[in-house]
């Protein structure tokens, strides 16, 4: 049956066929040619949006709407540019930690780049960096979205995996930082070896001026991560305050959002919301059918012959990630790619909640990768340069976020420190 499946899913893939319909219609094959009942992917369909966490992904797109129409992109490049604008490679260094406080609101990587992705490029293209690598450094830095809380994609994957979703969220933290720290080093090196950028220094009355401004935008992830991870709201109460925060903040303290604006905004979420958790219900009819099939336990088999050591299987796993992340929508690749390795990775020795945050790590590389990565994609819009050249630009970047998911693999603590300190997670074994 996982055969079928997979083989009608990538030829209809390979003929132009959208991601979810595709999947959908290789799962509805599948399902008439072994004679299984189609009711059946009715109820798992339905089952799997029966959760009272995923209400949270719609409000998170929602708020990365907001903030992208309300001013609060702006006024954290803004704020966040007069600290670091005076060093060399300072702009470079300001798109990375934008796109850390962004995503502590939205936690969507294309809502980075469409939000903040035209004021980064501008910016860093006017004081002296080339135009394409500032593309691929607005493109790299929306990983941070993916991982760093409250990341959509770290709920959805611990959903479907049965983890705790604050654990997972605040395991995110330790690849955030991991992230940050090789592209901040990277972008460095590049800025002091081919000189790139002016160091410009804000007079001391423009630096306090843009800082008090941008507080109400810069303190969004504060309030909103406060909460979460201080017990006074669960994940999904978080997205509505993100929400309401982004719409106070963007129509009564900056004034760039009007009530007329909503609609349209609450229409695109709805339309890109649709897409996420339809992927997501056809996705979980597959996972299904790939468990009653015994394909984990034949994954399993395949990898345990090779080493029992967590570790190496761990990095096999790492590989196999990035290059699913490479060829698939990370949405399904996540739910796809969950019921299949994690036995694998748990049997191992792997504790559950570091496999979940490793996967999403991983897979968000694949956002900013060809030949299918969405932020990659946006990035080619937003900059109006063509993809091949973002790429070449972006070489060194994809080598350094390789090696760090190899880290991530490596050193457990990485994920499990930051949830036990934050949520009281207790890991496997101890």
């Amino acid at each position: 049956m996982s055969i079928t499946l997979i083989a009608i899913f990538f030829i209809l893939l390979a003929i132009g066929v959208p991601l979810s319909l595709a999947l959908g219609m290789g799962v509805v094959v599948t399902l008439v040619v072994f004679d299984v009942p189609l009711s059946l992917m009715a109820q798992t369909m339905f089952s799997s949006m029966n959760s009272f966490l995923l209400i949270a992904v719609p409000l998170f797109v929602l708020a990365g709407n907001v903030m992208a129409g309300g001013g609060i992109s702006e006024r954290i490049f803004q704020g966040a540019s007069v600290v670091f604008g005076r060093f060399r490679g300072g702009l470079g260094q300001v798109n990375i930690v934008g796109s850390a406080i962004f995503g502590g609101i939205s936690g969507s990587s294309v809502a980075d780049v469409v939000s903040l992705g035209k004021i980064e490029i501008k910016a860093m293209t006017d004081h002296g960096y080339p135009k394409a690598y500032g593309a691929a450094m607005t493109m790299v830095t929306s990983t941070l979205s993916s991982v760093i809380p409250p990341s959509i994609l770290m709920i959805i994957a611990a959903s479907s995996a049965g983890v705790s979703v604050g654990s997972a969220l605040a395991g995110g933290f330790g690849p955030s930082a991991v992230f940050i720290a090789v592209l901040m080093v990277l972008n460095y090196v590049l800025s002091v070896r081919k000189k790139y950028g002016v160091i410009s220094r804000a007079s001391f009355k423009e630096s306090i001026t843009s800082i008090v401004v941008g507080i109400p935008a810069l303190g969004g992830p504060v309030v909103i991560l406060l909460g979460l991870f201080g017990g006074l709201f669960t994940p999904t109460e978080a997205a509505a305050i993100a929400v309401i925060y982004s719409v106070m903040v963007g129509m009564f303290v900056y004034r760039d959002m009007r009530p007329r604006h909503l609609p349209a905004m609450f229409i695109e979420a709805g339309v890109t919301t649709g897409t996420i958790l339809f992927i997501a219900m056809v996705a979980s009819v597959a996972s299904y059918i790939f468990t009653i099939d015994g394909l984990p336990a034949r994954v399993s088999s395949g990898l345990t012959s090779l080493t029992t050591d967590p570790t190496a299987i761990m990095l096999i796993i790492g590989l196999i990630l990035l290059l699913v992340g490479a060829l698939m929508d990370i949405t399904a690749a996540i739910l796809l790619t969950i019921p299949v390795l994690m036995p694998t990775a748990v049997a191992a020795g792997v504790d559950p909640l570091h496999f979940v945050v490793f996967l999403v790590a991983a897979l968000s590389i694949g956002l900013v990768t060809p030949p299918v990565g969405v932020s990659l994609f946006a990035t080619s819009f937003v900059a109006k340069l063509p993809m091949e050249q973002i790429v070449r630009a972006a070489l060194p970047h994809y080598v350094v976020l390789a090696v760090a998911v190899l880290l991530l693999a490596v050193f457990p603590g990485l994920v499990l420190l930051p949830a036990e300190w934050l949520t009281g997670y207790v890991p496997v074994g101890r």
